[in-house]
């Protein structure tokens, strides 16, 4: 404790970017040396259930922020937390929610924050991709966001989505199931819990990626399906519909 606060311990820092999942966490942190590996050889469920959480999912429960630590401290430390300042923060943002939203409880809402912070890599766009969730859900509407598809498919998930897939039945296909999916997709940041709790106000129900990053919204299938078609036609090898959250690829 002395050599800490005289400066003379050395602090190292591990960064992890928002929408990244628990499986990319959990690679980062193992090629990260300096930290005792204590959670390792846990899964998912145990991991939840060493961290105190009442989800058997932890998926969504760690907060995206630069994590300090020193050599010596374990993974288990900077997932524990990452997970006590998602859960505060939602525990801060919970209270002051827009009035309306269709979520029963504040883990839906991380749900939800975890389709917006997946569905676009804008932060202009949160909101309005936040609203056509809301308005969807509100409408009895099923959901049909690529993202939920390709984190159920897992490993499985080679960069392009077919028919196939979208036609599978599992509790993370919003094409083929009512409402959200069963858990989080992903670890959302905290201006995606924002907006998923602050929607923005409009008529859109649809929105269809353009290919640069942006997205094109749309009030009806009509308008929709003619952006579909406007865009489809310059959709590149190799495109997704869905972004690759920021750094994805460095795990």
């Amino acid at each position: 404790l002395d050599k800490l606060e005289r400066g003379d311990v050395i602090r190292y820092s591990i960064t992890f970017p928002e929408g990244w999942t628990l499986t990319q966490w959990r690679a980062l942190l193992a090629k990260e040396r300096l930290l005792v590996p204590l959670t390792r050889e846990l899964g998912a469920a145990d991991l939840a259930t060493d961290l105190g959480m009442d989800a058997t999912n932890p998926e969504g429960w760690f907060s995206p922020n630069t994590y300090f630590f020193v050599a010596g401290d374990s993974d288990r430390d900077i997932f524990e937390r990452a997970y006590r300042r998602q859960r505060e923060l939602l525990e801060r943002l919970w209270p002051d929610r827009a009035g309306g939203l269709p979520y029963a409880n504040p883990y839906e809402a991380l749900i939800a924050a975890s389709l917006v912070e997946r569905e676009t890599g804008l932060a202009a766009e949160r909101a309005q991709i936040a609203g056509v969730l809301v308005r969807r859900l509100r409408a009895g509407m099923r959901l049909q966001t690529d993202s939920t598809v390709i984190y159920g498919l897992g490993e499985r998930y080679a960069g392009k989505l077919s028919r196939a897939h979208l036609a599978e039945s599992n509790d993370y296909n919003t094409y083929m199931i009512d409402g959200l999916p069963l858990t989080p997709i992903a670890n959302p940041g905290d201006d995606a819990l924002r907006a998923a709790l602050h929607p923005a106000a409009g008529d859109a129900l649809y929105f269809v990626a353009r290919g640069d990053g942006s997205h094109e919204f749309s009030a009806n299938l009509e308008a929709h399906q003619r952006a579909v078609r406007r865009y489809q036609l310059h959709r590149a090898e190799g495109y997704r519909s869905t972004p690759e959250p920021q750094g994805a690829g460095s795990p």
